[in-house]
């Protein structure tokens, strides 16, 4: 047996990190993983309790008290981010397997899942030396010296979801220790395992126990994260109704929370747009774990004299995507995540042909698969704004085609929605792309493409979310900043 076999064994047995040991939960309610192309069991985990939790902030909450990381300068928790960079590199092959064994994902973006992980946490390295944790101000109301401290934020929790968890893990954990946080890692029981592989590194590098403590559990025991007195921030990836819930709680407590919720996202296409640039930007989406992914430009706004333009090339595109196997490196598109994620979809397209919509492709299951979650990539045209293939998350491959007037109108209903993570804009004229951008009420706008960017800055406006990820805009939520107002310039300054 390999290497990474028998470590691959040791990570599907589903253990918990709490206080730098391996716990073996033992005789506990255990998740099944279903493996969606082919509805096999890939691996067996425990759900944590609420004594696992207690047990996991209690060593997060003595690692910040009283351990060594968060009196660590910022560049050497920098410098450490570098290493930890090199070794997820290292294991990018076994990532990509437990993500394609686990959600379905193709085997071939495995690896581009890892390299967008580790270019976070190299950008997050590369802040613990550019990013001034001290910076000098003039005092204005007495006072030689003024200055901000930037301090850790304390105990995070953090609540990753299952559709990429190793970028979502890397977009909290690099910010959050270079802060010099510790960590409670709450995982989905439907996708746990890249986190617990994620915990054997952290081993292998040596990070001084409690400082990530890593398990998985369902929403109750989530709750008893949340609503934990030792944990000083929540950082949740989810759904908008359950992101409503984690703020209420938080806000009960006056809990630090960064929010990254769900979204409806636009793509606004101007006359004189390219019909290419929006085909070849919005379809291949289909191929991004079936569209499984909160920024997801899933509603398509063309002024009336383009949409059959639209429609048609959209459709010609999503019809020749091949789905299948995400093991075999000739599919396109894989199986949704699980069963009940195929519920979901099928349910929404029956909710489109019901409401009367073009079905332009798709709509079913390949005809060919007869096991594992399939569904064909969809994609309705003529969609009214306020039908509910237009307004709720969907979280699968559906695209919806939506008429608008004129340019006013497309931009109306664009923001005509309870949700703004991301969009796009589609137009020869970059000053119009630029005016419009301005107009958008939506954390990312993208020009002729579909963005979204990690080292900038991840987040919405309304219900998708409150609160950055990534770049300096997400490291200030795991940070309090402090004034001091001294007499003299301390040391630290010189």
């Amino acid at each position: 047996m390999s290497g990474n076999d028998e470590l691959l064994d040791r990570v599907k047995r589903g253990r918990f990190l709490i206080g730098g040991i391996w716990v073996e939960p033992g005789d506990r309610r255990r998740f099944d993983i279903v493996t969606p192309s082919d509805e096999t069991v890939f691996a067996s985990v425990p759900c944590a309790t609420a004594g696992d939790i207690t047990d996991a902030v209690a060593a997060a909450r003595d690692a910040f008290d009283n351990g060594p990381w968060p009196t660590l300068t910022p560049q050497e928790r920098g410098a450490f981010l570098g290493r930890l960079a090199d070794a997820i590199d290292a294991r990018s092959s076994l990532f990509g397997t437990i993500w394609t064994s686990e959600v379905g994902g193709l085997i071939g973006h495995g690896g581009h899942m890892v390299a967008s992980a580790t270019a976070v946490i190299r950008d997050y390295a590369r802040l613990g030396t550019d990013f001034a944790f001290v910076e000098r101000h003039t005092p204005t109301a007495g006072g030689q010296v003024g200055m901000i401290v930037y301090e850790p934020v304390g105990v995070v929790g953090a609540i990753i979801p299952w559709n990429g968890p190793i970028l979502m893990l890397a977009s909290k954990l690099a910010p959050a220790l270079l802060a010099g946080c510790t960590v409670v890692v709450k995982m989905s029981p439907e996708a746990p395992l890249e986190a617990v592989l994620l915990g054997e590194i952290f081993q292998e590098l040596g990070l001084p126990p409690g400082v990530i403590n890593i398990l998985m559990a369902d929403r109750e025991e989530s709750e008893a994260l949340v609503r934990h007195p030792d944990v000083d921030k929540i950082s949740f990836t989810g759904s908008s109704a359950v992101g409503q819930r984690v703020a209420s709680i938080c806000g009960g407590r006056m809990a630090r929370a960064t929010l990254e919720l769900g979204g409806k996202s636009a793509a606004v296409v101007l006359d004189d747009a390219a019909i290419d640039d929006v085909v070849n930007a919005v379809a291949p989406q289909v191929s991004m774990l079936g569209m499984q992914f909160c920024s997801a430009l899933s509603r398509v706004i063309v002024t009336e004299r383009h949409h059959g333009a639209v429609l048609d090339g959209l459709a010609a595109a999503m019809k020749q995507v091949k789905v299948g196997d995400p093991f075999d490196p000739a599919s396109q598109m894989g199986p949704m995540a699980m069963k009940r994620q195929l519920d979901r979809v099928e349910g929404y397209i029956a909710s489109g042909r019901a409401d009367g919509f073009t079905l332009a492709t798709g709509g079913g299951r390949p005809a060919d698969l007869n096991r594992g979650f399939y569904v064909e990539p969809t994609l309705f045209g003529h969609v009214s704004n306020d039908a509910r293939i237009a307004q709720e998350e969907i979280f699968g491959p559906v695209i919806a085609v939506i008429p608008a007037r004129d340019e006013e109108e497309a931009i109306r209903l664009a923001n005509a929605t309870d949700f703004g993570l991301n969009s796009s804009v589609f137009t020869a004229d970059k000053e119009r792309a630029m005016a419009i951008a301005r107009r958008m009420r939506a954390g990312t706008v993208g020009h002729n493409a579909f963005r979204s960017d990690f080292g900038i800055g991840f987040g919405g406006f309304k219900k998708s979310g409150i609160g950055r990820e990534g770049g300096r805009l997400g490291l200030m939520p795991y940070l309090e900043p402090k004034t001091v107002i001294m007499e003299e310039a301390p040391a630290l300054l010189a």
